[in-house]
C-alpha cells in the first residue's frame, strides 16, 4: 500500500489525506486529472503525460503553482518514499476552496499512488463492448468528468459486456478511458481524432511503423464498425486490449487479429524499453 500522498506539496499519510468539502471538485467536480504507470520506478511517457497536465490545467483556467522540475523531482520522491516501483501515479488538480460553491478559486494538487500489477501479456481473448450515443464536455481535456460512463455501468453488466464505446452523430468517438481504433480488410488502421481526448498511448500507436500497416487518424463511423475486421483500444493500463464483440458482432474470428498483435507487440517492446 501507499505511505504517503501529496497534497499542494506536502507529504501527508495517505490514510489521512484530505482535501475539504468547500473544494469544487466536491462541490461541482470540476478539476482535471492525469495517470500515468511507473515500471520499476520509472514513469513512463511522462513528459507526455506532463504535457498533457498542463494543457489542460490551462483550458480549464487552473494555474499550476509547480514548475515542470519541480513537479516532477515531488514525484520522483513519491516513488521512493512509498517505495512502489510498479505502480500508478495520480496527479488531480481542482477547482479550489470556492466561496460560493461555484467561484473558481486557488486549485489544490493531490499526488496519488497505488501499487499497479504491470502485465506483459496481451489478451488474445479481447473484451466485449457495447455503444452509447454521447458526446464529452470539452473532450480533448481530461477532466474529473465520468457521469456518463459511471452511470452507464449497470447496463453494460447487463449487457455482457465490458466497457461502453461513444458515438455522436453516428460517428464513433471513445471508450471512456481509453481510445478507439478499428483495422479494415486492407489493413488500414483508422483511429478517431475529432473531439476526443487524445490518448498517449494512442500517440505512440500512432508513430509506430510496422510495413504493410498503415495507421492514421479519420472519422469512424457506426457503419465503419461493421465492415472493420479487427478493434482495439489503448490506455495507460491496456496498452493495446483487442475488442472482439461490438454490440453483439463478433469481430473478425472473436480473437486478436494479426495487425493487433502486431501492433501490440511492437508497443509493448517500446513501452518495456523505458
Amino acid at each position: 500500500m501507499s505511505k504517503y500522498t501529496i497534497v499542494n506539496g506536502e507529504f501527508l499519510p495517505a490514510a489521512t489525506a484530505s482535501v475539504l468539502i468547500t473544494d469544487l471538485a466536491v462541490q461541482r467536480g470540476y478539476g482535471i486529472f492525469d495517470f500515468f504507470k511507473t515500471i520499476n520506478g520509472e514513469p513512463v511517457f511522462v513528459e507526455d503525460h506532463l504535457d498533457r497536465f498542463y494543457n489542460s490545467a490551462t483550458a480549464m483556467r487552473l494555474p499550476v503553482d509547480k514548475s515542470r522540475e519541480e513537479l516532477k523531482s515531488l514525484l520522483f520522491t513519491l516513488i521512493k518514499e512509498n517505495g512502489l516501483f510498479d505502480s500508478g501515479i495520480k496527479i488531480t488538480l481542482t477547482g479550489g476552496y470556492s466561496a460560493d460553491g461555484y467561484t473558481l478559486a486557488k486549485p489544490n494538487m493531490i499526488i496519488t499512488q497505488q501499487p499497479l500489477t504491470i502485465n506483459k501479456e496481451i489478451n488474445i481473448k479481447g473484451i466485449k463492448i457495447i455503444t452509447h450515443p454521447h458526446q464529452r464536455q470539452l473532450a480533448e481535456v481530461k477532466t474529473l468528468d465520468y457521469l456518463m460512463a459511471i452511470w452507464l455501468q449497470p447496463l453494460i453488466k447487463q449487457k455482457g459486456a465490458d466497457d461502453v464505446l461513444y458515438h455522436n452523430h453516428g460517428m464513433v468517438k471513445e471508450c471512456p478511458r481509453a481510445n478507439f481504433f478499428i483495422v479494415m480488410p486492407d489493413n488500414q488502421v483508422i483511429t478517431s481524432a475529432d473531439k476526443i481526448l487524445k490518448g498517449i498511448v494512442r500517440k505512440q500507436v500512432l508513430n509506430l511503423n510496422i510495413d504493410g500497416i498503415t495507421i492514421r487518424e479519420k472519422e469512424i463511423s457506426l457503419e465503419d464498425l461493421k465492415q472493420c475486421k479487427e478493434a482495439f483500444i489503448t490506455s495507460s493500463t491496456k496498452n493495446i486490449l483487442p475488442v472482439t464483440e461490438i454490440d453483439g458482432q463478433i469481430i473478425g474470428n472473436g480473437y486478436a487479429g494479426d495487425v493487433t498483435m502486431a501492433l501490440a507487440e511492437r508497443l509493448k517492446e517500446f513501452v518495456f524499453s523505458k
